[in-house]
């Protein structure tokens, strides 16, 4: 017996999906209230990216490795840079692509971006951390960023 309301079924769906979409675009923190959950633009093309701990922070490399692969970017190389004289961070678009160094910095929560190409480098991006770097605060309170 086919049902005489079709587009009845239809608006359920619809709404079933918007309050699907408004529970997870909206988390709350017991300790925080409600408060909107960061939505990150990860490119769909590779992005290669090296990131270098130039703060002198222990493990800040390796940390910032494991929270951009978490989210999609290939880290290909981490370590330390040439110096520890850094304080603030630092994104370089290496490839005349800044855009990708501005999604790289956009997730890990920096706000210094330039554009240096450099052919010489086999990476799209390179991330230079500075002593005052910290995991975006999203990820410290994951079971993932433990």
């Amino acid at each position: 017996m086919r049902s005489r309301r079709p587009g009845l079924w239809s608006a359920l769906a619809v709404a079933g999906l918007l309050v699907t979409a408004a529970f997870f675009a909206i988390r709350t923190d017991s300790d925080q209230g409600v408060s909107e959950t960061r939505t990150l633009s990860v490119p769909d093309t590779r992005v290669r990216v090296e990131v270098l701990n130039g703060g002198g922070v222990g493990g800040a490399a390796r940390r910032a490795t494991e929270f951009a692969r978490s989210i999609g970017f290939d880290v290909v190389y981490f370590g330390n840079a040439e110096s520890f004289d850094r304080v603030e961070s630092e994104v370089v678009d290496r490839v005349g692509r800044p855009e990708l160094a501005e999604a790289v910095a956009e997730a890990l929560g920096i706000g210094n971006v330039r554009s240096d190409p450099d052919p010489d480098l086999y990476v799209d991006v390179s991330v230079v951390l500075g002593s005052r770097w910290d995991l975006p605060e999203d990820f410290r309170r994951s079971p993932a960023g433990s």
